[in-house]
């Protein structure tokens, strides 16, 4: 009797490659002519990524050149939560934080997503901030793959652990 594969669906981004692209950013800002004279700046702010400048465009700028690094770096910006602009004295600032994890109810989703439009067979279960899926057959779990990777969530999915 064949035992049932299985692969892991998580939102996970990998911290060094944030952190890479942080500090490419920071020196990119730090050195472009259009951010002279601004204050402009990007920084680690605990847990928190801050941005900085003396206007709402140019803040707003930082946070594109920050996005382009993460896209460069192979980080899905859908792991990005990124603030409105808003002012703070004299300088504009954002503040973006990294989703990890996919909630329950994002998992349940997901689940009843395999359930109804994924092969027969397919069984899922959550696990914490993960999503287990498993079948006798790989074929369906390559199916489901694609299935979950055509419906495009608001969060960033990555497909681990397959066995």
């Amino acid at each position: 009797m064949a035992s049932d594969s299985s692969f892991d669906i998580v939102s996970k981004y990998d911290s060094q490659e944030v952190d890479n692209a942080l500090n490419m950013a920071a020196k990119e800002v730090h050195q472009r002519f259009d951010f002279k004279g601004t204050d402009a700046s990007i920084r680690w702010s605990g847990e928190l990524i801050e941005m900085e400048a003396s206007g709402e465009e140019r803040v707003k700028a930082v946070l594109d050149v920050f996005q382009s690094k993460l896209v460069k770096r192979g980080v899905s910006l859908k792991a990005l939560d990124a603030g409105e602009p808003r002012l703070s004295g004299k300088i504009w600032k954002i503040t973006a934080s990294l989703q990890e994890g996919i909630s329950t109810e994002n998992a349940k989703k997901i689940a009843k997503l395999v359930r109804d439009e994924g092969p027969k067979g397919v069984k899922t279960q959550i696990q914490g901030d993960e999503l287990r899926v498993s079948s006798k057959k790989r074929d369906d779990l390559q199916a489901v793959q694609k299935l979950v990777r055509d419906a495009d969530y608001d969060f960033a999915v990555q497909f681990t652990n397959y066995r």
